[in-house]
């Protein structure tokens, strides 16, 4: 076998051939695995692309397993079969009501879960499986059905509609704020400044003031935004608060304003979909997401129906 360089087939490929070849056929493995028949359709070419042969001869009334696809078979039956037996591994729910949705930690934590009850449960009950992850996987390919995201705007081969921008104000610890003070925003640079991914941030709040402003030294970075918050929290330093992602934390006094000026951040809101028409409980959650986010009925029925 003509192996490609992954040194290991995904088991999500692995599931998508295993019900293919149960069902033989690309559509009921899909309504089985709840994707769709297009990614299916990319997991066994990806399979057949890394054992260089074919696994299915494709007809008219659905597929059948070629001799060497059926010996794979035999394999993967008898490992999921192990895997079954032998382990602790959660698994995960099935069902036309489940919906796989993906964002990255901070939003995950700070907007999805406080409304996660809302979104399962209202009007009609739907169960969401989130994947949290900071990588912009191929949607389609992991059988993923919407991705809610940061961004500067749409990404080739995903259907995107902005949820919501933010407009960002600098937050401290009580203690800190107070030896912060009022006064110009210049002031501001007298404490170490802290960053999430970048500093674009600080740079659009200090040019809304007319100030430049580059990182120091005495300045910290920390990739995710929990940890952000977490550092202002404890006094390391100033940080920007993101309306709605900070919202918990301003209202528990953890961290409080120390300048009322704001700023809108280049970065937005983003949820994303593949290309092709969502499952009905996709669109579902999409239009309760959307709900949420105060975005208008009309821009996520678009987006719903949009082919690209």
């Amino acid at each position: 076998m003509d192996h490609s360089s992954e040194a290991m087939v995904p088991l999500e490929t692995l599931r998508a051939f295993d019900a293919a070849a149960r069902t033989g056929s690309f559509s009921a493995a899909a309504e089985r695995l709840n994707i769709t028949h297009g990614a299916v359709s990319r997991q066994i070419a990806k399979l057949e692309g890394w054992l260089g042969l074919k696994v299915f001869d494709r007809g008219a009334r659905g597929v059948t397993l070629t001799i060497e696809g059926n010996r794979l078979h035999l394999r993967t039956s008898e490992a999921f079969a192990l895997i079954s037996s032998h382990s602790d591994r959660w698994t995960e729910p099935r069902g036309t009501a489940v919906v796989r949705l993906t964002s990255i930690p901070s939003v995950s934590g700070l907007w999805l879960m406080p409304r996660m009850a809302a979104l399962e449960n209202n009007p009609t009950r739907l169960r969401i499986v989130l994947d949290v992850d900071v990588r912009q996987a191929d949607l389609a390919d992991e059988g993923i059905d919407l991705s809610i995201r940061c961004g500067r705007g749409g990404i080739p081969g995903r259907v995107s509609v902005e949820l919501f921008e933010e407009h960002v104000f600098p937050v401290a610890s009580p203690e800190l704020a107070r030896e912060i003070g009022s006064g110009d925003p210049a002031r501001l640079l007298g404490f170490p400044l802290i960053n999430d991914s970048d500093a674009s941030g600080w740079r659009a709040w200090f040019a809304a003031q007319g100030m430049d402003y580059r990182p120091r030294p005495q300045d910290r970075r920390f990739e995710d935004y929990n940890l952000v918050l977490d550092a202002a929290a404890h006094g390391l330093g100033i940080a920007l608060a993101r309306p709605p992602l900070s919202g918990h934390q301003l209202m528990s006094g953890r961290i409080t304003a120390v300048d009322k000026r704001t700023a809108l951040n280049p970065v937005s809101y983003w949820l994303d979909r593949p290309i092709g028409r969502p499952r009905t409980a996709a669109a579902d959650l999409a239009r309760r997401i959307a709900q949420q986010a105060g975005l208008a009925p009309e821009k996520i029925e678009a987006f719903i129906e949009a082919e690209r």
